[in-house]
């Protein structure tokens, strides 16, 4: 799956939360609450990370990593999807930018 499928995979699901919010709640999320939701699952991430690397207990092991993980991404793409963001154009100019600030400071290689 590429990135383009994995966003429209991701807004999907997006789609159906708002459905449920709807119908559950009576609105869905505004653009900012995804960032806060995103703000929750990378605290819950980095509990997990810090679980796998024993430094504290974390319940649900190594499936709980990676739905953590996935969840994450997902609120990258949902992020990127509310804001109109190109990722893929973003990343590959982002990289490049640190390719070169990042090479301009090593010693030349062979």
């Amino acid at each position: 799956m590429d990135l383009n499928e994995l966003q429209e995979r991701a807004v999907r699901i997006h789609d159906l939360y708002d459905e449920l919010n709807r119908r559950e709640r009576g609105r869905v999320w505004a653009r900012n609450e995804f960032m806060l939701g995103f703000m929750g699952d990378v605290g819950d991430l980095a509990k997990l990370i810090m679980g796998e690397d024993g430094a504290r207990e974390a319940p649900g092991g190594r499936p709980a990593l990676e739905h953590e993980l996935a969840d994450c991404l997902w609120s990258v793409l949902i992020l990127a999807y509310r804001y109109d963001v190109d990722l893929e154009a973003a990343f590959h100019h982002t990289m490049a930018e640190l390719d070169e600030a990042i090479g301009a400071r090593l010693p030349r290689r062979p």
